[in-house]
């Protein structure tokens, strides 16, 4: 049997989603209470396989994690929501034996750019509205070696909230910092220490290597990956996740 976990955390308690040896990571505390309840033995002979690796101070309200088990999920579902402290189990679901959660239909990326006197909201708009569509981003992310540096950016929507411009990209999949990269890029222009014409020039000649930064990854939140079926969810945890949002934003 093939069970799907969905669940949220603070990324500044962790180093990391993916395990590494010594450090409190994400994905790793999963593993372990799995391990120690007798939910799994081996994580490549339980095809453990997670939606987002996101780095370290990167936030989740929605990451899934999947794995074989000869447990039931009420079982795993309670012991999980119980013993894990800094993670938030709220989702489980029954899937099929072939499930891969990085094939998401679509994910949500959300940055809290912050305010200032010097941040221009209309050259904020103009910047964001040139990076939706397909392109190669080599110059707005960390191009992993063998990595198609093409993506579609669906959609992306800017809301201004009390001390914050809130980004929320829409894509099925993202490249290794193309958010931040492009937030970097987006909260450059907003200053006014680039033009639109060199966020369209890296865009457009991908070859011509260009570096607008990096943005911090603390105001960077997974807020959601969706597939064609609905988890089974603990309403009350779920109803939970405006708070451990609030929670996170209220240290920027």
């Amino acid at each position: 049997m093939r069970i799907a976990l969905k669940f949220a955390y603070d990324g500044r308690k962790f180093h990391g989603y993916a395990r590494q040896p010594q450090l409190k990571t994400v994905e790793g505390e999963i593993i372990k209470t799995l391990v120690k309840h007798g939910f799994i033995e081996d994580t490549k002979e339980s095809c453990v396989k997670s939606a987002s690796r996101t780095d370290k101070g990167v936030s989740a309200l929605s990451n899934v994690i999947a794995f074989n088990t000869d447990s039931s999920k009420e079982h795993i579902f309670q012991e999980l929501k119980d013993d894990l402290t800094d993670i938030l189990v709220y989702g489980i679901k029954d899937v099929e034996p072939d499930f891969y959660p990085r094939y998401a239909k679509w994910r949500t990326y959300r940055y809290y750019l912050k305010k200032n006197k010097n941040l221009e909201i209309d050259k904020v708009l103009s910047a964001t509205a040139s990076f939706a569509g397909e392109y190669n981003f080599s110059n707005f992310a960390r191009i992993e070696e063998f990595k198609d540096p093409v993506r579609t950016i669906d959609n992306i929507i800017v809301t201004d909230q009390d001390d914050f411009l809130i980004i929320d990209f829409y894509a099925q999949t993202f490249l290794w910092n193309q958010v931040r990269k492009i937030v970097s890029a987006i909260q450059k222009m907003g200053v006014g220490k680039i033009e639109k014409e060199q966020i369209i020039e890296a865009l457009h000649n991908p070859n011509k290597k260009v570096d607008f930064g990096l943005a911090p990854a603390e105001p960077l939140i997974l807020r959601d990956a969706v597939y064609d079926f609905e988890f089974e969810c603990d309403k009350k945890l779920m109803d939970s996740l405006e708070d451990f949002e609030k929670n996170i934003v209220s240290s920027f």
